[in-house]
């Protein structure tokens, strides 16, 4: 296995590239070795995909820190790829908490993670700005005072929840970028003017989330609007769940089993997880 500074420095390096990059999200050992396998430079954890895995909601209420490390750590020992996490908000309101996260991260492998201002509350589901801000500068403290480059992300969550207010996410990601977020990113953005002002707004690279994008675009329209990097959030976890579901509905209800020629043989998974005990 790569040391740990080797994977915080391919993952810099990622962002630094002129390319965009696509960094899959898999929720566990297996769908990480699988991915690894396809040629990928990086993945990140997705916090829905392992919650579905546990038969969960994806909510702050559903998933403990210790056990969202613990899903990370799993992902991390499972290639030799940096991995980047879904931190959630931190794990709680207060900023040393968040600054503890970024910490604990660190100890279990991954070369990045990422901090959101929702807070989990419908009442109040955004983190008030002053709050919000004083969240992400002290997790980027405590990312950049570790002894390898750890890749903080911040998540302005406006778009995934009901406020679709494009100058507060910007405010917002303007202040992250201003406080030490490495990397900025707004879940929930579907179009790609849209995604061409945040991008133009902020100096640091901008992570875009395919699974709540219109899917039609594409990794060289995003790049060509300057996105550096793309991810898909908890989509491929949900599209495993949907072949198993069509399959289940086939058998119930036609009786038929032709889905089997469509499942990847066990010859080519028994390749991919080779050596995966040793």
């Amino acid at each position: 296995m790569l040391d740990q500074e080797t994977k915080f420095q391919r993952f810099k390096a990622l962002h630094e590239d002129e390319r965009a990059f696509v960094i899959p999200n898999p929720w566990d050992a297996g769908s990480a070795r699988l991915l690894a396998s396809l040629g990928f430079g990086a993945l990140a954890t997705t916090s829905a995909g392992y919650a579905f895995s546990k038969g969960k909601l994806d909510s702050f209420a559903s998933l403990e820190r210790g056990e969202v490390l613990d899903n990370a750590a799993e992902i991390v020992g499972a290639t030799d790829l940096p991995v980047s996490a879904d931190l959630e908000d931190g794990f709680g309101a207060a900023p040393e908490t968040c600054a503890e996260t970024i910490r604990l991260a660190c100890r279990v492998g991954l070369v990045g993670g990422s901090i959101e201002d929702a807070t989990g509350d419908p009442a109040r589901p955004i983190y008030d700005f002053d709050l919000a801000v004083e969240r992400v500068a002290a997790a980027a403290r405590a990312a950049h005072s570790l002894p390898f480059p750890f890749t903080l992300t911040a998540r302005a969550e406006n778009y995934l929840h009901g406020r679709p207010d494009l100058d507060d996410t910007i405010r917002r990601l303007q202040a992250f970028e201003a406080v030490g977020a490495d990397v900025l990113y707004a879940p929930g953005l579907r179009d790609l003017a849209t995604i061409r002002k945040v991008v133009e707004a902020v100096r640091k690279p901008v992570n875009v989330v395919m699974s709540s994008a219109d899917p039609n675009i594409s990794v060289q329209q995003l790049a060509d609007v300057g996105v550096k990097r793309i991810s898909v959030g908890g989509a491929l976890s949900r599209l495993a769940f949907a072949a198993v579901r069509d399959a289940a509905v086939a058998m119930r209800d036609a009786g038929r089993f032709t889905w089997v020629a469509q499942a990847i043989p066990g010859k080519d998974l028994k390749g991919i997880f080779k050596g995966a005990n040793s």
